[in-house]
């Protein structure tokens, strides 16, 4: 569903540019009794299974396609997607009132590099599938007829542009682009994060105004070759002062790429174009990215057991022998569970990963669908996920034996289902609690990775050092080593200390001995860490603002729209009647509601001394842009099911320790879709109505 990031006023469309509380705040949606269970028994209760970009879980996904199957994903993909930033008002239908914002929209570069293709390259047919291909040609009818400014009858021209869908694969997109510029050479295709629009090339257009058509055709398919060094000729023209505007354009437009020059023969003058060599990038880069021009890429499919995400990549890491952050994922996993993610490593080639695969298995992880792929994988770049769970030892909240328990149950699962949840960050976002000492700090307290964040967000380095090895209250060699630093600032003991799958904390530590403990020394300690490590702890700062935000929206305005709020608005006749309320994460790009919470937002920030944040810091290459939000979040395809123990039997569960216990009471099945960065613990607590 398209949709568009407005502000709610409630009566007109305008358009604009635009104390440490607890984790989970105790607002609920639901009004349902609830009950009380406990997940996570053992890590079988907990599977995680990623959605792709696609739609398709990753343990499902075939990721040898051919070009005869990229019309089916597109049908898949065909999806408009959120670019606009609006204000909403009811006097005039939203539709009509509708501007959009297509920021970070330019010239598509992903078809660089790419081999010279076979004939099947360019059938459109078969790679964009019949009706989207009917639909291009419908375009470029319009185009020709009537012109750009005109409005197609099915209104698909009404903007000049056209939606050819969503192609998450690299490979994919640079296909498309370039069988539509062959036989569209009047055509210019864009891309919008994945989404791949084609419209009328203004530079073919003025082209085509000093040459003919047919050579001004020629002339963009050979540039869409992109061949260094060839050359293209146009026709002989005797005019000396034609040539010249022609020689004026090529070099104004495409300066760049190509080079031009006149040339006499017997048949008279004529300009002829060279292809410019590709120069390298004067850019500095890492020796061993030096040494080869082609970088290898190859995509895998991890499950893992009991592990976090960045302690199973430190693991590959030392194996494969590159860094940690060779490796990227669209998003991180719970640690007590059993999870599947698709996962990219750089510089290891899919025979060496398949030769290394069985090391892992004893570490609990084991590798899949190894397989070449073209590019790294982005934060961020999946559906969601897939979750199959299992709550144990159901009991009503006042723990009295509730002979109508499943009919609660039911209603509670049903009521949420129905009604969704509130879209709080889980316990998860913000990292295991620690403990500073009284003496630190004047008294108790626990410290999380917001905090840590808020360190790094003011730029006091020394402090976010500290905060970031204070120990827990586990009697362990990590907690050992961390107390050793912070009593004695020896980096290179503590290091000694340090286990080995501790990957972040040696990282920062033979930073710190090799630069000190100074504020200097601290800066290059953050430093070593991979950025995705790095950002988490100001993510996490403006995670915990964001249930903070959500908490006191919801009590101060409650879950509706209301004038000021800022919406998801679906475009078209319901566009007025399907409002999202979304809040904003803090960050450097982002606007916030014009009502009550734009001024809860300021004075929030203001007492973390963030009032004139710019959400940057320069010394640890940090950028945080923020982002929007969904106040409320759905489950989709949900089912479950109460287990209820026959007499005389017991249900079973096996710990992580392989302990296995025996249990009496009913247990819940669940089986749900969440959309990206929605957690499944959250939405078991809206359920149960406890926190877990």
């Amino acid at each position: 569903m398209t949709c568009a990031l407005c502000v709610y006023f409630g009566y007109h469309f305008l358009f604009r540019m635009a104390g440490h509380s607890p984790v989970l705040p105790s607002s609920f949606l639901s009004d349902n009794e609830g009950f009380i269970g406990t997940i996570k028994n053992c890590t079988q209760d907990f599977v995680v299974t990623e959605i792709n970009m696609n739609g398709q879980l990753v343990t499902k996904t075939n990721h040898e396609l051919s070009l005869c199957q990229l019309h089916e994903d597109n049908e898949i993909c065909h999806k408009p997607k959120r670019s606009r930033i609006e204000e909403n008002t009811t006097s005039t239908p939203p539709s009509e009132k509708a501007t959009a914002i297509r920021g970070g929209t330019a010239q598509d570069k992903d078809d660089d590099n790419v081999g010279t293709p076979s004939s099947e390259c360019f059938n459109l047919g078969l790679i964009l599938g019949p009706s989207v291909s009917e639909q291009l040609d419908l375009f470029t009818t319009a185009l020709k007829v009537e012109g750009s400014g005109r409005v197609h009858e099915d209104g698909k021209t009404a903007t000049g542009h056209l939606s050819l869908g969503s192609f998450s694969d690299k490979t994919q997109r640079a296909c498309v682009h370039r069988a539509v510029r062959y036989n569209y050479p009047f055509l210019m295709t864009v891309t919008n994060q994945e989404e791949i629009v084609v419209k009328e090339n203004p530079d073919f257009k003025k082209l085509s105004s000093l040459v003919s058509e047919e050579e001004c055709e020629d002339f963009f398919r050979f540039l869409d070759a992109k061949v260094s060094g060839t050359t293209f000729t146009f026709k002989p023209d005797a005019s000396k002062e034609h040539r010249t505007s022609v020689h004026h354009f090529l070099m104004g437009r495409l300066g760049k790429l190509v080079e031009t020059k006149s040339f006499t023969n017997e048949n008279g003058s004529a300009i002829t174009v060279r292809l410019r060599e590709r120069r390298r990038s004067n850019k500095k880069r890492p020796a061993a990215d030096a040494d080869c021009e082609d970088v290898t890429y190859t995509g895998f499919v991890l499950r893992k057991e009991n592990l976090e995400t960045l302690e199973a990549i430190s693991y590959m890491a030392a194996a494969l022998c590159v860094l940690p952050s060779d490796f990227s994922y669209a998003g991180t996993k719970d640690k007590r569970a059993v999870t599947f993610q698709n996962m990219v490593v750089k510089k290891v080639s899919p025979q060496q990963l398949k030769e290394k695969a069985s090391e892992f298995e004893p570490r609990g992880m084991r590798l899949s669908h190894i397989h070449a792929v073209s590019e790294p994988l982005h934060l961020g770049r999946l559906q969601g996920n897939h979750f199959d769970l299992v709550v144990r030892d159901l009991k009503c909240h006042d723990n009295s034996c509730h002979s109508d328990l499943g009919t609660l149950v039911n209603k509670a699962v049903e009521n949420t289902k129905l009604r969704g949840f509130v879209n709080y960050f889980g316990p998860q976002r913000f990292g295991r609690a620690q403990r500073v000492q009284a003496d630190q700090v004047g008294l108790a307290q626990r410290v999380q990775a917001d905090q840590v964040g808020l360190a790094l967000l003011t730029e006091d380095m020394e402090a976010a050092i500290k905060l970031f090895f204070t120990p827990d209250d586990e009697d362990d060699l990590p907690n050992k080593a961390k107390c050793h630093f912070l009593n004695t600032g020896n980096a290179k003991e503590a290091l000694a200390l340090m286990p080995g799958y501790k990957a972040r904390e040696r990282l920062m530590l033979r930073a710190l001995h090799r630069y000190g403990t100074g504020p200097e020394g601290s800066a290059h300690a953050w430093l070593s860490l991979p950025h995705a490590m790095r950002a988490f702890y100001p993510h996490a700062y403006c995670s915990r603002v964001w249930n903070q935000a959500a908490a006191h929206r919801l009590q101060a305005l409650g879950p509706k729209p209301t004038q000021g709020d800022l919406v998801w608005a679906a475009p078209g006749p319901r566009a007025g009647e399907d409002l999202q309320v979304v809040l904003p994460m803090p960050g450097n790009t982002v606007r916030y509601p014009e009502n009550l919470m734009g001024a809860w937002y300021q004075d929030r920030l203001a007492c973390d001394g963030l009032g004139s944040c710019r959400f940057r810091v320069p010394s640890l290459k940090l950028n945080v842009p923020g982002c929007y939000r969904p106040l409320l979040a759905r489950a989709h395809n949900l089912t479950h099911t109460i287990l209820t123990p026959h007499p005389g039997q017991d249900t079973h569960g096996i710990s992580s320790d392989g302990q296995t216990g025996k249990t009496h009471t009913p247990s819940l099945s669940l089986s749900f879709d969440l959309d990206a960065s929605c957690y499944a613990t959250v939405f078991l607590r809206e359920v149960m109505r406890c926190d877990l």
